[in-house]
């Protein structure tokens, strides 16, 4: 079954096995993607299908060093090359739409990062200063929230014309969208804050104006319940997720990718609540075949895999063959050059 076709959208899958998004910062300073990135996503290209690093959708989104944006023409030129030597790879491509909310720097933007609250996370990023405590963000205004909704549906349009084949929403993280989702980092008091209908707005809002943007058979999304990722505190998730599923299936998206290891009930009903195609994606197990195998037979349609498609560019042949994988070397997962993005080995296939 993980290498069965599965019909997503309008898009014909070859297999089950999806490439997760991974940050691996090596992007100009201006946002627009390295030489080097054409070539990393190409060859990983059999994957049924590649969910790309995190974009921002505005200057104000980005939250780490040397990461790609969305929001720029030479942004999407950039873009462009990467999703045409995928496609002529013979792969399919969505773009992650990011906006890292209170995780980020000065260092790394030249501005206070924004958030539903000012409240400060705890925890550190890096910057070109080395690690720094996480700052104090601005609180968005009611305003500035309607804007950066329209800063996503930008991003959608202007992903598509960069020519990747649908985008996904990261909801998931403790990014921009979950934490409107969450009680600690959410304390508004007008339409976005408070209740669980009204947390659940801007997630609700933000997938509403893509699905106008492009379509909702190019659009997906991704959500973390209750992993307390970032600080995030979502004690009441079992309540908020299946309300915002709701919503969302009424705009039928396309997909749901669902990272698992927060809520154990969530983890149990999220198929009997998300009726269009679901991806998960399970960091705590660390075998990639068994989590493909324990995955597909819980009702997941795809399952995703990080660290093992870093490491191995051919990973579904890899699988099929029951072949020895490359371990990742996480030295190297963030920043540099071509070491441990684009030169770790496929297999050397000989003819029988």
């Amino acid at each position: 079954m993980p290498f069965s076709p599965f019909r997503l959208g309008a898009l014909e899958l070859p297999n089950r096995l999806v490439m997760a998004p991974m940050t691996r910062s090596r992007a100009y300073v201006d946002g627009v993607p390295s030489t080097l990135t054409a070539l990393y996503y190409a060859q990983r290209a059999s994957a049924g299908l590649i969910v790309s690093e995190g974009v921002q959708p505005s200057a104000a989104g980005k939250g780490y060093m040397d990461t790609p944006g969305l929001h720029t023409d030479q942004q999407v030129a950039g873009w462009r090359e990467v999703t045409d030597a995928v496609h002529a790879a013979g792969g399919r491509i969505f773009a992650q739409i990011m906006h890292a909310g209170r995780i980020g720097h000065p260092d790394n933007t030249g501005a206070l990062p924004v958030a539903p609250s000012a409240v400060r996370p705890g925890g550190q990023i890096f910057t070109p200063n080395g690690m720094q405590d996480l700052p104090t963000p601005v609180a968005l205004t009611t305003e500035e929230v309607e804007a950066t909704i329209g800063d996503f549906a930008d991003a959608a349009r202007r992903a598509v014309d960069a020519g990747f084949d649908g985008v996904e929403l990261h909801g998931a993280n403790g990014y921009l969208i979950q934490q409107f989702l969450s009680q600690n980092a959410n304390q508004r008091q007008d339409r976005f804050g408070g209740s669980v209908e009204n947390r659940i707005r801007f997630a609700v809002e933000t997938a509403r104006a893509v699905t106008e943007a492009i379509g909702a058979h190019r659009v997906g999304i991704r959500i973390s319940p209750a992993t307390g990722i970032q600080d995030l505190v979502e004690e009441d998730a079992d309540e908020v997720y299946p309300a915002l599923l709701a919503e969302l299936a009424s705009l039928d998206l396309v997909y749901l990718h669902h990272l698992a290891g927060g809520s154990a009930e969530f983890d149990k009903r999220v198929r009997s609540l998300w009726p269009n195609a679901l991806i998960v994606n399970d960091p705590a197990k660390d075998v990639p075949s068994d989590s493909v195998a324990h995955w597909l037979a819980q009702g997941a349609d795809l399952v995703a895999l990080g660290k093992a498609f870093l490491a191995n560019p051919d990973l579904p042949v890899r699988l099929r063959l029951g072949a020895p994988l490359n371990e990742a070397d996480l030295s190297t997962a963030f920043g540099g050059d071509h070491v441990g993005y684009t030169d770790y080995p496929a297999l050397a296939l000989h003819p029988a």
